[in-house]
């Protein structure tokens, strides 16, 4: 049994919320991050924010972190929720669409957590695992469980290990994966390999969205991640569902395509 945090450790934990709203606020002002500028916005002095944050370095990946914990709270979570428990295959499409309209309308906040929460540094960097932050990437757990529970209810395709390249089966069958079971089988694992792929197709979708690096107009209709979508039901035995599914991805789109 786990034992309950002492008095000094939650307000160690309670600095670093702050931390990590204060520098949401210097965000979404359009405001430079940096150790200086948070120290200000909370009325102490940089030396004392050293205390919490070592380094600037340091800085980004606490705030990552809290970033994608609150991200994953406020909008993917009700979105994933405001479908059917026993409907993963309308959860995970509108928690997809939720990811995106976050990143879109938070471009700063994307940008911060998702060019410093580095998979290794989740899971290796013993001073980051010694923070009372959320020690994995909650964004990524959420769609993780996903598509596990997809996996269940469809049986999703995946390679055999033999067909797949020997660099990824050894990767495979030692992966550095925030949240991913300790013990998996070896016959399951290119169902990772499948998870992995449909990560990559969500996050570099969204992110040539969110850097405009792909034709505006692809933007503002959706259709690249429409498209993106529906290959990715494909693959992961969704095929039959795209009908249902497709009026979900319209509105869900919205404004922004």
């Amino acid at each position: 049994m786990t034992a309950a945090p002492g008095r000094r450790e939650r307000q160690r934990q309670a600095t670093l919320d702050e931390i990590v709203e204060a520098s949401r606020a210097i965000l979404a002002a359009g405001g430079e991050l940096s150790l200086r500028a948070v120290a200000q916005r909370m009325g102490m002095t940089a030396p004392a924010l050293y205390r919490y944050v070592a380094s600037y370095q340091d800085l980004l990946r606490v705030v990552a972190i809290g970033i994608d914990a609150a991200m994953a709270r406020e909008f993917l979570e009700p979105a994933r929720d405001s479908q059917p428990e026993d409907d993963p295959a309308a959860r995970i499409t509108a928690a997809a669409l939720a990811f995106r309209r976050w990143a879109l309308a938070s471009r700063n906040e994307f940008s911060v957590v998702f060019a410093n929460m580095d998979v290794a540094s989740l899971c290796l960097d013993p001073t980051l695992v010694e923070t009372t932050l959320a020690k994995v990437s909650a964004s990524g757990v959420l769609f993780n469980d996903l598509l596990v529970e997809i996996w269940q209810k469809y049986d999703t395709p995946y390679p055999e290990l033999a067909d797949l390249d020997d660099d990824l089966v050894e990767i495979l069958r030692d992966p550095i994966m925030p949240g991913a079971p300790v013990e998996i089988p070896d016959d399951l694992r290119g169902l990772l390999w499948v998870f992995t792929q449909s990560w990559a197709a969500l996050y570099g979708t969204v992110t040539l969205e969110v850097f405009g690096h792909i034709d505006p107009r692809m933007i503002s209709t959706g259709v690249l991640f429409r498209q993106m979508f529906r290959t990715q039901a494909g693959i992961l035995g969704l095929a039959d569902e795209l009908p249902r599914l497709e009026p979900l991805i319209v509105a869900g789109l919205g404004s922004q395509g």
